[in-house]
C-alpha cells in the first residue's frame, strides 16, 4: 500500500530551525516530482518546494528561498526539508506530496501525507 509518512514537526522559537522528513513506502515507480506543501487554516495549500526528475532540478518557493532546503535519500526512499530562521508566519500544517506538477499547485498533487505540525513563536 503506498504511503507518505511525515515527521518532524514541533515547536520552535522564531529563528530556530527544524528538518521535516517525508518517507515513501508501497511505490513501485519512481516519480517525476517530490514535494512540500503547507497550509494555514482558512488558506490554500501552498506548494514551496520540491524536487524534480531525480534531483536534476529543485525548486523553493520565494516566500521561503534561503531559508528552506528541500533534499532527498533515494536509497532510503525519503524527503526532507530544512528549515532554518523561521518565522511565525512559517507555522502551518506541512504535507508531503508525490506527482506534483510542474507549477507545484496543489490541484495537480497525486498523493498526499497526512501532514504534521510546526509552529513557531515569537
Amino acid at each position: 500500500q503506498e504511503q507518505l509518512l511525515e515527521s518532524g514537526g514541533d515547536s520552535v522559537q522564531a529563528g530556530g530551525s527544524l528538518k521535516l522528513s517525508c518517507v515513501a513506502t508501497g511505490y513501485k515507480y519512481q516519480t517525476h516530482c517530490e514535494g512540500w506543501f503547507r497550509q494555514v487554516p482558512g488558506k490554500e495549500r501552498e506548494g514551496i518546494a520540491a524536487i524534480y526528475d531525480d534531483g536534476r532540478s529543485t525548486y523553493v518557493a520565494p516566500s521561503v528561498r534561503g531559508r528552506f532546503t528541500v533534499s532527498q535519500d533515494k536509497a532510503a526512499n525519503t524527503l526532507y526539508l530544512q528549515m532554518d530562521s523561521l518565522k511565525p508566519e512559517d507555522s502551518a500544517v506541512y504535507y508531503c506530496a508525490r506527482d506534483c506538477g510542474p507549477r507545484l499547485r496543489a490541484g495537480e498533487v497525486r498523493y498526499w501525507g497526512r501532514g504534521t505540525q510546526v509552529t513557531v513563536s515569537s
